[in-house]
């Protein structure tokens, strides 16, 4: 075969194919064994946290003639059946429960968005004296262990007459700490010329927060709203101390308080975990969009 025969019609020899390169966000090369060492760690990570989830939510679709405890493990269910989520609601007022907890996540959600921006924007915008040492002692509450004031917490409850009540649940964690600190690095992070035109224009403190501030802020509110909501929703050891009637028990007593019942059919805790995790899932593909960027809106700023 001739070199003619080898080389294009152009004249130019033929130029060997490139090889493909990826680079990080910082635009520096990844070698191929790193971009694979990567890929197996976030499958790595996505096993354990997704896994156990997974897991419980084949469990739960499981019938009574399938053996959970095969060796090896099946994790599709031959016989998928919803019969298990209709057990559970028949053995406990499983809904009840999901409705009281709805009512404490709510009310848990609406405190500390509004006393959070409210307390956050005074932190960032208004100028006073001690705001410096307001803001220290938000950081100093955060250093203290929820188990090293519980019993004062329980204290103070009974002698307000809050015992066994919902409003007793909802109050010691109406407003964190955390969140108050995230509104206001939030509020930080924004233009102060903004707030300037509007004070030339007239504009006094609350009509510059609530037209203003508050709107530019969206992503942290959400931010804010996640994190209360899981935390009143998941709350078990404080719901468990302060209530008894078991007419007022949020979901996550209820299941555990009648777990005898479920000690012999795995397959209906498995249900019960399902139930209990479903509005966080539901909430959370809601404001995923908002959360995302409520998360770069209150980083700490340096």
């Amino acid at each position: 075969m001739s070199l003619t025969e080898n080389t294009p019609r152009t004249g130019r020899p033929a130029t060997p194919a490139r090889r493909l390169r990826f680079t990080d966000e910082h635009g520096r090369r990844i070698r191929t064994w790193e971009l694979l060492l990567r890929y197996v760690l976030l499958l790595a990570v996505l096993a354990l946290t997704v896994g156990p989830f997974l897991w419980q939510l084949s469990t739960s679709l499981k019938g009574p003639t399938e053996d959970i405890f095969s060796s090896p493990p099946a994790f599709l269910p031959s016989h998928p059946t919803l019969h298990n989520y209709a057990r559970v609601a028949d053995t406990i007022p499983v809904w009840d429960y999901a409705l009281n907890s709805l009512k404490v996540a709510a009310a848990n959600v609406v405190t500390n968005c509004t006393g959070s921006a409210l307390a956050g924007y005074a932190l960032a915008r208004l100028r006073y004296r001690g705001r410096r040492a307001a803001t220290l002692v938000f950081v100093l509450a955060m250093l203290v262990p929820a188990e090293s004031i519980i019993i004062a917490q329980f204290t103070t409850m009974r002698e307000l007459g809050l015992n066994n009540t919902l409003v007793g649940v909802v109050l010691p964690g109406s407003v964190a700490a955390m969140n108050v600190l995230l509104m206001r690095n939030a509020f930080l992070n924004l233009p102060y010329e903004i707030e300037e035109a509007a004070y030339v224009d007239g504009a006094n403190a609350w009509q510059r927060f609530l037209r203003i501030a508050l709107p530019s802020v969206k992503g942290t509110l959400a931010v804010v709203a996640i994190f209360a909501f899981m935390g009143a929703w998941d709350d078990f050891l404080w719901p468990l101390i302060v209530l008894s009637d078991p007419s007022k028990f949020t979901l996550t007593i209820g299941l555990n308080y009648l777990h005898g019942t479920f000690a012999d059919d795995e397959r209906l805790v498995a249900a019960g975990t399902i139930i209990s995790v479903a509005p966080l899932i539901v909430l959370f593909a809601c404001l995923q969009r908002y959360f995302f960027r409520g998360v770069g809106e209150g980083a700490v700023k340096g």
